[in-house]
């Protein structure tokens, strides 16, 4: 056969392999991420590095509650010469309980400190179990507000359940806060630094994952879907998957740190704090706002 009849035979056949491949890939190639909806950036606030670069929630009681948030600044000086000296991102129930984790250097517990619709402040610790993480990072009351999920620090595969502190009628500041089921992740996520229920069995969850081998990129925004809706009897598991990476601009060059998340049941809205690196914590940290589409 002559080269240049070879050369097209080859051509047609590479096409109809191209072909094939695509249709399978297409069978075969997980959901992208803009199926489970996309949320695009709508604008920004300047975040405060003493008082707004951990945290936030959005308080419904009472009504046009301003949205509090979160830093080293926040904590009280009383809290801070008993060892507590981080405070996590914060979550709000419905009827306007309003919930700060915090941890410590040492010590086999962590504390979650709550505040009742009528002021009034309260402290519930929960005593480590055997294989569980110091670090107390974030709280997220589910909607009807008896169950709470908390993370851990690192590559982990679950999430953790607790009955929701001053809501739930089984609490005790004077008895210890129990862990009562887990959520078992199908696919392992990095330095979450926020979650937030956006409906009873979805969560949506900021991460400061610096690696980016887990999805493919890094301080990625994440969702992830609940079997069931948590209520303490039992565990559930979770499917995981990365709908974008999280704002990084700034005027400085170097590490950024994606912190809390909020998602403002009342409009729709949410809200990511991603503190900037160098000097430019001080100038031009962001809390981003974003809608779903």
């Amino acid at each position: 056969m002559p080269a240049s009849a070879r050369e097209r035979r080859h051509a047609a056949l590479a096409g109809l392999v191209a072909l094939a491949t695509a249709a399978v890939v297409s069978l075969i190639a997980p959901t992208p991420a803009a199926a489970a909806g996309t949320w695009t950036e709508t604008g920004s606030d300047r975040a405060d590095p003493l008082t707004e670069s951990q945290g936030l929630a959005s308080v419904e009681v009472p009504a046009n509650s301003p949205n509090r948030y979160t830093g080293i600044g926040t904590i009280p000086l009383g809290l801070s010469a008993r060892g507590w000296n981080h405070v996590g991102d914060p979550d709000a129930t419905y009827g306007g309980y309003y919930i700060e984790p915090y941890q410590r250097d040492s010590g086999n517990s962590k504390m979650f400190r709550v505040q009742a619709p009528g002021g009034t402040w309260s402290e519930y610790v929960h005593t480590l179990g055997p294989d569980e993480a110091l670090n107390n990072s974030w709280a997220a009351v589910s909607p009807d507000g008896r169950w709470m999920l908390s993370g851990e620090w690192g590559t982990m595969t679950r999430l953790l359940i607790f009955p929701t502190p001053g809501v739930n009628p089984s609490t005790s500041p004077s008895a210890n806060l129990p862990q009562t089921g887990t959520v078992r992740l199908d696919h392992a996520v990095r330095d979450v630094q926020g979650c937030d229920f956006s409906g009873p069995t979805t969560l949506l969850c900021s991460s400061d994952d610096p690696d980016g081998s887990l999805f493919g990129l890094t301080k990625p925004l994440l969702r992830i879907d609940l079997s069931a809706a948590p209520d303490g009897t039992a565990d559930v598991s979770g499917h995981v998957t990365a709908l974008r990476q999280l704002p990084l601009r700034s005027s400085c060059s170097g590490n950024f740190e994606a912190e809390g998340i909020d998602y403002d049941r009342r409009g729709g809205v949410l809200r990511v704090i991603v503190v900037s690196p160098g000097f430019c914590v001080l100038t031009d940290s962001k809390t981003y706002k974003f809608s779903e589409s």
